[in-house]
């Protein structure tokens, strides 16, 4: 992987010690969450609550998948400060979005996750590449290497993750205690290294939501896969846009509910079964 979990990352997790149901003493790495105030230009946009990681990556793709940054805009700064728990995106076009933020509406994402009014702006405007063609033989190998990647989901649980993938290779893995986080965390990460969308995956280990495909496809990503289930008007969405869209991935079997025409279907049906992800340490929960 370009980038993959440091579950010994400092501050990331902390050692907390209890006991368990004998009433034996125990400790557990116990995730951290810190608020990290995103700025676009002058003016204060929202709060998150994150892990801390990438906070350069997470207000960049914040501002992208809210339509505060376009493809086009250009950035000229960015300051974090870890201490104050702030960071401000500088670009050459003034922006003002007062009457936006009045707009701001709760999605099914976790913690914090937020829509606007007008989030989907460009998603009827969005042609997601129809040539991208997906093997069902490569999901082994990606679920694989996933679910065995050292990462703080392993250690310490409540944490979800987000991979983008390329062909049967997982390429960038980013967690965060909101999926919302992570899928920004990677759509900051492809805007600042300028990576191209029209042959990735996007790999998620939460539910598909509206939020999910929103995101995926403002991303310009034409492949949403999850190892979990979906909501209905997730899977409108997709069949809107066009998005292949395949939840319940786990070792060679899947259910894909949009976008089907991308897919190559050469998995072996004899081919052994991989066995999912180990459960975190006890005690600590997805």
């Amino acid at each position: 992987m370009i980038i993959a979990p440091d579950p010994d990352a400092p501050g990331l997790s902390q050692p907390v010690t209890g006991v368990d149901e004998t009433g034996a003493p125990v400790t557990l790495p116990v995730v951290t969450e810190k608020p990290l105030t995103l700025f676009l230009n002058r003016q204060e946009i929202v709060t998150s609550m994150t892990i801390g990681d990438w906070p350069a990556e997470l207000a960049v793709g914040y501002f992208l998948n809210q339509n505060m940054l376009h493809d086009d805009d250009v950035i000229t700064g960015i300051d974090h400060d870890d201490d104050l728990g702030v960071v401000i995106v500088r670009t050459e076009r003034e922006t003002d979005f007062e009457a936006k933020m009045k707009r701001k509406i709760r999605t099914s994402g976790c913690a914090e996750g937020t829509a606007y009014g007008d989030m989907m702006e460009r998603f009827d405007s969005i042609r997601l590449n129809p040539d991208m063609r997906l093997h069902a033989s490569h999901l082994i190998p990606i679920s694989k290497s996933i679910n065995t990647t050292p990462s703080l989901y392993l250690s310490a649980g409540a944490i979800h993750g987000c991979v983008l993938c390329s062909a049967d290779r997982p390429l960038v893995y980013m967690e965060d205690i909101g999926r919302h986080n992570a899928v920004d965390k990677i759509a900051g990460w492809m805007f600042l290294n300028d990576v191209a969308p029209d042959d990735k995956m996007f790999y998620t280990t939460g539910r598909l939501t509206t939020e999910m495909v929103i995101k995926t496809v403002q991303m310009r990503i034409p492949v949403l896969v999850s190892r979990s289930g979906f909501t209905n008007e997730a899977v409108a969405l997709a069949r809107q846009a066009g998005l292949t869209l395949i939840g319940r991935a786990k070792g060679k079997r899947f259910i894909a509910l949009s976008g089907e025409d991308r897919i190559v279907f050469d998995g072996d049906a004899t081919a052994d079964e991989f066995i999912d992800t180990p459960s975190p340490q006890r005690g600590a929960a997805r």
